[in-house]
């Protein structure tokens, strides 16, 4: 009797052991297939339930903003002179007071006030050469023939005055002439009579309009006054170098827009 109550014994022991060493390896793993109505994005789709198989997805087209029109607006700067202003105003709040104007009014505005910084300009630089002020002033320039019609020929009997041209400069606008080549200033035959001369009839990328300027302010009945020339030929300059930037044109021009092609 004993024997058999052992073989029950172990028996059992041996059952309850392998129950015990049971794992997850048996258990069912579900796989569910994406379908078009499972409201997430899977499979192909490209977005929720759409894209792939499932069809287009919907695209909001968002309507351009229109402009806004409201409030008050300045001209911030008219340059089609470009420099006159900045060379000419007296000071900064001139300067911005320019841009602000309306173009016909600019001439009373402004001329009286540019005409006087023109001749300040000329009193340093007499300053500079140890001059008399009053002996160096702004000289009739090489515009007579241009702006005042052809009297005979040579600026001197057709002379532009420092009212003169700051009456035609103080109004920053871009005059063009239809029935004349486009230039912001060509010299013609050059000194001393500049026959055929043409200016400020309007601009091409090639004219170089800070030089020209300079050459309006300083350059004289020639256009060379001060020109940082060596009077007394010592090899060094004795008077300003006045009509030039020293900055000419760095980008290549094309005869398509936008002309200006990358800087060299």
């Amino acid at each position: 009797m004993k024997v058999y109550t052992i073989k029950y014994v172990f028996a059992l022991c041996a059952l309850l052991v392998f129950a015990a060493c049971s794992d997850d390896d048996d258990q069912m793993i579900v796989i569910i297939e994406p379908t078009c109505t499972d409201g997430i994005m899977n499979g192909a789709e490209t977005g929720v339930d759409c894209g792939g198989s499932c069809g287009p997805c919907e695209t909001t087209v968002t309507p351009p903003e229109l402009p806004e029109f409201s409030g008050i607006y300045a001209q911030a700067d008219f340059l089609g002179r470009p420099g006159i202003n900045t060379v000419l105003s007296a000071d900064g709040s001139t300067k911005d007071m320019h841009n602000m104007a309306i173009p016909s009014e600019m001439g009373a505005m402004f001329q009286a006030t540019f005409e006087a910084r023109l001749e300040q300009y000329h009193d340093v630089y007499a300053g500079l050469l140890g001059a008399d002020p009053m002996a160096v002033n702004f000289e009739p320039n090489i515009l007579g023939d241009i702006l005042n019609g052809p009297e005979n020929d040579g600026f001197t009997n057709n002379p532009v005055s420092a009212t003169v041209l700051t009456t035609v400069l103080a109004s920053d606008v871009l005059e063009v002439a239809p029935n004349l080549p486009t230039t912001y200033f060509n010299g013609g035959s050059g000194a001393p009579n500049y026959e055929g001369a043409i200016g400020l009839t309007g601009r091409t990328p090639q004219d170089d309009v800070i030089d020209v300027s300079l050459i309006l302010f300083f350059g004289g009945g020639d256009g060379a006054r001060f020109s940082g020339q060596d009077t007394d030929m010592d090899g060094t300059s004795d008077l300003p170098r006045l009509t030039s930037d020293g900055v000419a044109l760095t980008a290549a021009i094309s005869t398509t827009f936008p002309y200006l092609g990358a800087p060299e």
